[in-house]
């Protein structure tokens, strides 16, 4: 459920102190806090604000697309790192060449041909099923 109009946004006083104290000297260094539930207002735009993510603080350079929404929400508390091994997709599902194995020739140990000799013809094999 969302907060009321009438009551508007919540901004922690200590926080809201800090930027203006910020924005009176032009002050450039990331202001840091652990409100995360503090809704960014205007007065924020142009600000960095160093925001606790339970393990370190996170820079928010902060947007006018962001007004309105949570500090929380810009510093992600969870880091994926990635699924299980079994069932990750292998070189020849993605589309890369297969490497050629040991002792036979791939297609980058092929000999070159000469500037001006006819291309060799392709070898001649069944025309189709019969």
């Amino acid at each position: 459920m969302a907060r009321s109009i009438k009551k508007g946004p919540f901004v922690d006083h200590h926080l809201m102190a800090k930027v203006d104290k910020a924005r009176a000297g032009s002050d450039k260094r990331p202001i840091k806090t652990w409100s995360r539930r503090s809704t960014i207002v205007p007065e924020f735009v142009g600000l960095t604000i160093a925001v606790h993510n339970g393990k370190t603080h996170m820079p928010v350079y902060v947007t006018e697309n962001m007004v309105g929404h949570k500090l929380g929400e810009f510093a992600l508390t969870r880091i994926f790192k990635s699924h299980s091994a079994v069932g990750k997709r292998t070189e020849e599902a993605v589309g890369h060449e297969r490497r050629a194995a040991p002792g036979t020739q791939g297609p980058a140990a092929a000999p070159a041909a000469a500037p001006g000799a006819a291309a060799p013809a392709a070898p001649a094999g069944p025309a189709g099923k019969k």
